[in-house]
């Protein structure tokens, strides 16, 4: 069996086995309302990231089940789905299944692994771990490489959305199991990641080959024509008896600064201290933060710089990108650390001009459980510059709703609060995804579990909202 920590999509996509929290009528600052429930088939279930808002105020998002079950391997096909906002205040909102995946037997792809991205027309895209023309290998069974997808509205109301699949992935030299959302550039290429795949490394070999990539997907030049697929960068991992290396396992969420460089992080790689981030069952390593700078000439390399390497005790494995601020500086979170820790965030400060190239690391908040445990997602930033966030479990809840707030002018420490905690089904459980503000200054998300769908592990899923 995978290591659980192999990571979210891995053992998301294998096992979905969960553990809830305790339930508590202990309330926090802000109030939550579960907008919308999963019903597990045909409906979806397990949702893959959060959600994004059209002009209009609907929101959209993908689930890593439901849907259908008739794609090729152990898992369900997944759905993207549509909630409208109620005409009346008070109302429900209402649930639309726009697609439902048909799988590796259909060239498509089926179980997505990430949330959706939206552009300036109303298109939706996405990734899914699985299906598509590639040939993977998994348990047996050729269950596809992975694809990116682009979801298009009709052009009457009331039509059906058309999937294309703009991208299949081959596995091996290429990228193999996508993850996490993908991200635009200024001149609409996509950027993502692979979770396997590039042809280095071996970081999961009973079950994936090679350590990852960071891709990148440009459109066509003629319109109807075929998207193109760069590889930027493959991970090596740390090689055996070696005590440090490069990332592994990358998580998608890429982010860009203001000169175009690529930010994000990896789940495994890095540092290989015994007793710490030795390797086991689910990878070796502790992760790293890195990033990606453009060639100067067209046709060269990118470049990867290694920002920090986690070392367990400032932290191990994050699960998310980062966020970005205007000074350059990053921020972010990771599911363990210290040992035996139940995760953290922290900051790395850009280098001074004049400095060395050394990032700084500070862990702005580490968590003990009884105020939250094991994040899942990243961070997000308000118009002041606190940062807010999730956690998968808590003492008393079924994860919670953060916030940290910025110190006053730059001096101080950041202050931590628990905004909301879940308390399971009928509520939701298991917050795995980021936040996303809407325009009444409240926060959207999703839950993996909870809510009133008659799902195993305590429900299907919800997509909630939070209020002060």
């Amino acid at each position: 069996m995978i290591h659980k920590t192999r990571a979210r999509v891995a053992n998301r996509l294998l096992l979905f086995a969960l553990v809830l929290a305790l339930v508590s009528d202990a309330s926090a600052e802000w109030k939550e309302k579960v907008l919308y429930s999963f019903q597990g088939l045909p409906d979806g279930s397990v949702p893959a990231g959060g959600v994004v808002f059209d002009t209009h105020g609907n929101l959209y998002g993908a689930t890593t089940e439901g849907g259908a079950n008739s794609c090729p391997g152990i898992a369900q096909c997944g759905t993207v789905y549509q909630l409208t906002p109620p005409a009346t205040k008070g109302d429900a909102w209402t649930e639309t299944v726009l697609y439902i995946f048909l799988g590796k037997n259909h060239n498509d792809g089926n179980t997505p692994a990430g949330g959706v991205m939206i552009d300036a027309a109303g298109n939706l895209y996405g990734t899914t771990a699985y299906g598509g023309a590639g040939s993977c290998i998994l348990l047996g069974t050729n269950v596809g490489c992975g694809t990116v997808y682009e979801l298009s509205p009709p052009a009457q109301k009331g039509g059906a959305w058309r999937e294309t699949v703009l991208y299949s992935f081959k596995g091996d030299s290429d990228g193999q199991l996508p993850v996490g959302d993908l991200a635009f550039d200024k001149q609409g290429n996509l950027y993502g990641a692979t979770q396997y795949g590039g042809g280095y490394g071996s970081c999961n070999p009973s079950f994936y080959q090679h350590c990852g990539t960071v891709f990148k997907l440009s459109p066509p030049k003629t319109k109807g024509g075929k998207w193109t697929e760069k590889v930027l960068y493959s991970f090596r991992g740390v090689k055996d008896g070696e005590q440090s290396g490069d990332g592994a396992n990358p998580n998608g969420g890429l982010v860009f600064d203001s000169k175009n460089a690529l930010y994000g992080t990896t789940y495994f790689g890095g540092d290989n201290k015994t007793g710490q981030c030795a390797g086991g069952v689910g990878g070796t390593g502790c992760g790293v933060v890195f990033s990606l700078t453009a060639p100067n000439q067209v046709g060269g390399k990118w470049t990867e710089i290694l920002l920090h390497r986690f070392d367990g005790q400032d932290g191990s494995n994050s699960d998310a990108g980062v966020v970005i601020d205007g000074d350059g500086d990053l921020y972010g979170t990771t599911y363990f650390g210290p040992p035996n820790g139940f995760g953290l965030i922290f900051e790395l400060k850009k280098p001074s001009l004049g400095a060395d190239d050394t990032w700084e690391e500070t862990v702005l908040h580490l968590f003990n459980e009884s105020d939250g445990g094991y994040p899942i997602a990243g961070l997000v930033f308000d118009a002041t510059g606190n940062l807010y966030g999730t956690t998968y479990s808590a003492d008393a809840f079924s994860g919670i709703v953060f916030r940290l707030k910025a110190p006053s002018q730059g001096e101080g420490s950041w202050t931590f609060g628990a905004l909301y905690g879940f308390k399971g089904s009928p509520d939701g459980a298991q917050p795995a995804a980021n936040l996303i503000f809407g325009k009444n200054g409240n926060l959207y998300s999703t839950t993996q579990k909870g809510g009133t769908g008659a799902c195993s592990f305590y429900g299907c899923g919800t997509v909630f909202e939070a209020s002060p």
